[in-house]
């Protein structure tokens, strides 16, 4: 996967062209929280800042990690000077994200977010005006950045406290799972992981894991299918996401082992494991397919997978992962080919 801090990322040079060009001037030392905080070149801007950065997406919490900064899934302190918001595509997470910031800023302090034109925009800024009055704006990059100081008395709070349940954890699918909007599909099965679980064999035995386990469908479907699992490790990059998985299989817990693990598949996976199973993503950037990610994952199966080891993957029909696949595994087959998904199986070379 390519480096996130080296990649161009128009929202956050636009998030901050209001520090480069005066409209905003923090004192120096001034506290900063980046809500979805991401890297890039562009924070050197903040430099003279005490810079918080929240972020429970493992890539860009790796990323910013990498330039030296401290990363919290969820930053518990309030009272900042300004905050900034990169706020996600979905709308109720967006709004959520924006009533938090209002939250945590101090009374007289900035809130200032950014948005492409083609996800938002216009909606942003008209939201965190309903939220605090009068905002201004400036536009680069296709992109556009809203601001505006928060006075406590004249916050809309009914509007904040509303919003910011928005994203909260509550029950789907008739109760049967947790989940919270913002994440994948997350108040259905998606229909590729459908076509999957109905492909996995009840003999699956022995240790295995999900990667990309969402709030854990495919690895709750595995347990309840196949009693001959042991152990069942979740890998997720989303913490959000991994936190409902683990709430969402505690029936398991204390009769299979079942370890909840924050990170980037792409990065590599622990192991040896007997099977593996996964529905990867192939769109972090934006709207268009990033077929490396699920190259990523193939490559990282292959590794964690012991010799002879299964692992079960599906994909929309159109991605190129065949390739891949031939090229790590010993054996692959398509055993499911419908409703433009594939489900296909490989295993791994013995002796290998």
């Amino acid at each position: 996967m390519k480096d996130r801090t080296l990649m161009s990322d128009p929202a956050l040079q636009t998030l901050l062209l209001p520090f480069e060009d005066g409209s905003v001037d923090l004192a120096p030392e001034s506290r900063i929280l980046f809500l979805r905080a991401r890297a890039g070149r562009e924070l050197a801007t903040l430099r003279d800042h005490k810079l918080a950065c929240e972020q429970s997406f493992a890539p860009d919490r790796d990323a910013l990690e990498a330039m030296g900064l401290k990363v919290d899934a969820e930053v518990e302190a309030s009272g900042f000077d300004a905050v900034l918001v990169l706020p996600t595509r979905q709308r109720q997470e967006a709004r959520a994200q924006l009533a938090r910031a209002v939250q945590k800023v101090r009374d007289g302090g900035l809130v200032i977010a950014s948005a492409p034109n083609t996800e938002g925009a216009k909606t942003l800024e008209a939201d965190l005006e309903a939220l605090i009055g009068s905002t201004e704006h400036l536009s680069k990059h296709k992109c556009r950045v809203v601001w505006g100081t928060v006075d406590t008395a004249a916050v809309n709070q009914s509007l904040v406290l509303e919003w910011a349940a928005l994203d909260a954890p509550r029950d789907v699918l008739d109760g049967a799972f947790k989940s919270r909007p913002g994440l994948f599909a997350w108040d259905r099965i998606d229909p590729a992981s459908r076509l999957l679980a109905d492909h996995l064999p009840d003999t699956l035995a022995g240790r295995g894991a999900d990667l990309g386990a969402g709030f854990g469908f495919l690895a709750r479907t595995v347990l309840e299918r196949a009693p001959k699992v042991t152990s069942m490790d979740l890998y997720e990059a989303e913490k959000r996401a991994l936190d409902l998985a683990e709430e969402n299989l505690a029936a398991f817990r204390g009769k299979r082992v079942m370890n909840g693990i924050w990170s980037d598949v792409t990065k590599g996976i622990e192991g040896p494991y007997d099977f593996l199973v996964s529905n990867p993503p192939f769109h972090q950037s934006g709207k268009a397919d990033r077929t490396d990610v699920g190259q990523n994952f193939i490559r990282a199966a292959a590794r964690g997978l012991r010799s002879g080891g299964q692992f079960f993957l599906v994909a929309n029909r159109h991605l190129p992962y065949e390739h891949t696949l031939n090229e790590v595994f010993a054996d692959v087959k398509m055993i499911a080919d419908e409703g433009g998904y594939k489900v296909i199986r490989a295993v791994k070379a013995k002796g290998k």
